[in-house]
């Protein structure tokens, strides 16, 4: 390789022509640093540069090389940014480690597969104009985005460009407009702005061209570094004592489950009974989904709960498995039975059960099968993988002082155009019951949460998050959060929390924004293909 800087090196103007092999190592590289933005320091720096080092690696070589170059690079992000999957299959779902990695391998194919597509489209329009490759790569980008979380059956928008960038109290503000695809947008043009700037055959274009990239610069730090000053914290003026319940993960229950748990149901009935600190009166109660048999069909759950709620004089809500009639294939043949839901509820300050919801997005592999033919693999996750049946509304409960609310379960967290409808429905509140404890002492939890903050500024509600053993929140309208329980305890906390009942742009057209770049992204290929022809 000459003296020459590596980026000069790759401009696809310049000979020779840049190695292949050298292509593809940066390629990797440009994966695995970016997932660095979605672990340990969650430092958004990378991820406003790596996808501009990919783009580079696109830019003047072969069709072959840039679809290889995209897949490595989608292939390698989540085997460095998600390994807990493997872990999660292999510590609580019995597989050997090499099957649980081989899972995780599948899933990280098909987002290399997604990833190369968007870079061979990138080759191909640079072919016909570079300027042009690179102000269409941010709304290609989108269009991978919208893939992941729209793909059927398998979808899973975990780690979208846009999260490091929301981590930034001024930047997130932008997901009211866009949700969180406009912060991703945002990222992607500043990286293809980065190569655009290299791309120019002089140097009086190159120096002019750097100009604007540290205009842009400039700007976007000016608003990162000042902009949150002008964030306003919302005023709470009501407080909910969220139970963090921390049971261990277990895959089955054995023998009598209450008796056997006696002790720890009455430590549970402390938590939420305690008194509250000078000041403080907790109006709303929440239990998490927890590895636990919690059903109003169990004898001994109902009754306990009802008279939890009476004696704490609010409302609770409570994360349940629900029995509901139904029918289940037996050697083809349909049958009659009770089938479960993975459900959330609330009681009233009577006991009295005014409220359900039956979560609708499952966890493809974890609660049910997307795909029977790979039943032996999926059930030996669990005994009761599969087993889950998806509700069919997003329902908006309302308490006796006619305050709306909604509930979400889990990962459904992670889809922004689902959340959304429960704001658009009208729901005042947003609470999200989760059970982070299969993701063991990983980057899951966090990453999960700081995901689930950017859904409650795309909607402008108050955010509860209760967690089985971590982590649990409270976040205001603005992306303000408040977390004061460690991470795999048990213990209680008062969080504030209020009512909203505007509605922002996103809540109520949704993901206009990423349709809208999936729409430009389909002129793109058009003019690819009429070339072609």
């Amino acid at each position: 390789m000459s003296s020459q800087a590596w980026h000069t090196y790759l401009r696809p103007h310049r000979a020779p022509e840049t190695p292949a092999a050298m292509r593809l190592v940066l390629a990797i590289l440009s994966g695995a640093i970016l997932s660095l933005s979605y672990r340990g320091s969650f430092s958004s720096l990378y991820s406003w540069v790596c996808l501009a080092l990919l783009l580079a690696c696109v830019l003047g070589s072969r069709g072959w090389i840039a679809f290889a170059c995209g897949f490595l690079h989608g292939l390698v992000f989540p085997l460095t940014c998600v390994p807990w999957i493997a872990e999660v299959l292999s510590v609580h779902g019995g597989m050997p480690m090499a099957a649980g990695w081989g899972v995780l391998l599948l899933i990280a194919s098909v987002w290399g597969a997604i990833i190369g597509l968007f870079a061979l489209v990138v080759q191909r329009l640079s072919k016909r104009s570079v300027p042009l490759a690179l102000a269409g790569a941010p709304f290609l980008w989108i269009s991978t985005e919208v893939a992941r979380a729209y793909l059927p059956e398998i979808s899973f928008p975990w780690a979208l460009l846009g999260y490091p960038a929301a981590g930034n109290p001024a930047l997130v503000q932008l997901t009211t407009l866009t949700g969180i695809y406009g912060v991703s947008f945002l990222v992607a043009a500043f990286n293809a702005l980065l190569v655009w700037s290299d791309s120019a055959r002089t140097p009086e274009n190159t120096k002019r061209r750097w100009g604007v990239v540290a205009a842009v610069a400039a700007a976007l730090l000016l608003v990162a570094w000042i902009g949150p000053r002008f964030v306003p914290k919302a005023e709470a003026h009501h407080v909910a004592r969220v139970v963090q319940p921390n049971f261990p993960e277990n895959l089955e229950y054995a023998g009598d489950w209450y008796a056997d748990h006696k002790a720890d149901m009455a430590e549970l009935e402390r938590l939420s009974l305690r008194p509250a600190p000078a000041g403080q009166s907790p109006d709303l109660l929440i239990w998490p989904e927890a590895p636990a048999p919690f059903s109003f069909s169990d004898p001994h759950f109902g009754p306990f709960i009802s008279h939890l709620a009476q004696e704490f004089h609010h409302p609770v809500v409570v994360g349940i498995i629900e029995w509901k009639p139904g029918t289940e294939l037996v050697n083809g043949v349909p049958h009659d039975t009770l089938v479960p839901y993975n459900s959330a509820a609330m009681l009233n300050e009577w006991g009295q059960r005014t409220f359900s919801y039956d979560k609708m997005h499952l966890v493809p592999f974890g609660e049910y099968e997307p795909f029977p033919l790979i039943h032996h693999v999926v059930t030996s996750v669990s005994e009761e993988v599969g087993g889950f049946r998806k509700g069919k509304e997003r329902a908006v409960g309302k308490f006796s002082n006619g305050n709306t609310f909604s509930v979400f379960i889990c990962y459904e967290a992670i889809y922004p155009g689902e959340v959304r409808e429960f704001a658009a429905r009208g729901a005042q509140l947003l609470i999200n019951i989760s059970n982070d404890g299969w993701f063991g002492t990983s980057q899951a939890a966090e990453q999960h949460l700081r995901m689930a903050r950017v859904r409650a500024v795309e909607n402008r509600r108050w955010l509860l998050r209760d967690t089985n053993s971590g982590i649990s929140a409270s976040i205001d309208p603005y992306g303000n959060m408040l977390r004061v329980m460690k991470r795999d305890t048990r213990d209680a906390a008062d969080l504030p929390y209020d009512f909203r009942t505007d509605k922002t742009l996103y809540s109520q057209w949704g993901d206009w924004f990423a349709w809208m770049c999936v729409g430009v992204s389909v002129i793109l290929v058009i003019l690819i293909l009429g070339k072609a022809k």
